[in-house]
């Protein structure tokens, strides 16, 4: 059977860079073990398969697959998943910004689409509340794992596990300079933060509101050019840390290191203890098609 596919490159405005992802969208009738298949065909970090959703709130449920596993939740997935969905007409456009509610894995969340001039401008995706775990990782053979130095961590930042949704590991680096020195060792890295973290996203502050990043991933693809569940649970643990003010912009330029420069937008509301990050961007289609599946 012939399924609709779609290529996008998202948290950009320009074709070929930003972050690729594959949408099936006829999902509907797909065993996990084939969208799994699919999903390691793509050799995308992430692959959507859109279904019909079995909540009464949501317009769409969304599975999404690395080429390994299912995750419950993502960034970059759900940015572009539902900017195509409103490129396609399935959210009318309307002047202004359009709220609907999307079935994942971590359970019902809210999407809000943004359109000019009649087409999606940006998505905005609002993540789980943020947990905080401390990080039980040997520092020096964290930074020899990423080819690095024990000084060029920040001074005053601590590692940090951090979930919107699925975990990362917040890694403090002490200057812009030094992410371009990263040199990642898999089987260490991965050894060194298996038992919590997706992956290692190694950041460096840089002007007010503004942040440079690198999305480490210690297997599959090694590194991904912009990392959307990363980029929220970064913006929590810059506004735990004083960093960064509830509500205040933040802008993660990612994967400039490997030619794909992203933008990722990030807000933190704060209901008390609680922080909810709130992630938007961009997509560009590059290519549609059919896939046997």
């Amino acid at each position: 059977m012939k399924r609709r596919l779609y290529q996008l490159d998202v948290f950009t405005h320009t074709p070929l860079a930003g972050n690729p992802l594959a949408v099936i969208t006829d999902g509907d009738g797909l065993a996990t073990q084939k969208m799994q298949a699919i999903a390691r065909e793509m050799n995308l970090s992430e692959t959507v398969f859109i279904q019909k959703p079995t909540s009464d709130r949501a317009l769409a449920r969304l599975r999404i697959f690395t080429t390994t596993q299912e995750l419950p939740l993502a960034g970059h997935p759900v940015i572009g998943t539902w900017f195509l969905l409103a490129e396609l007409g399935v959210v009318p456009a309307q002047n202004g910004a359009v709220h609907v509610w999307q079935q994942t894995g971590a359970g019902v969340l809210p999407v809000t689409i943004e359109f000019k001039d009649g087409r999606p401008s940006r998505v905005t995706m609002t993540q789980k509340t943020a947990r905080f775990f401390p990080a039980r990782v040997p520092k020096a053979a964290l930074m020899q794992s990423l080819g690095l130095k024990l000084s060029d961590l920040h001074a005053s930042l601590p590692l940090e596990y951090v979930s919107t949704g699925i975990f990362n590991l917040m890694v403090p680096l002490r200057g812009r300079s030094v992410l371009k020195k990263i040199r990642m060792d898999v089987h260490a890295l991965s050894k060194l933060i298996s038992e919590h973290g997706t992956l290692a996203y190694c950041f460096a502050l840089g002007q007010p509101g503004k942040v440079f990043a690198r999305g480490m991933i210690p297997w599959e693809l090694y590194e991904d050019p912009a990392t959307g569940s990363a980029g929220g649970s970064l913006g929590a643990y810059l506004v735990r840390h004083k960093k960064l003010a509830a509500g205040q912009h933040l802008e993660i330029t990612q994967g400039v290191e490997m030619g794909r420069t992203s933008h990722i937008h990030v807000t933190v509301q704060s209901d008390g203890e609680k922080l909810v990050p709130q992630v938007s961007g961009a997509a560009v289609r590059i290519f549609e098609g059919t896939i046997e599946a």
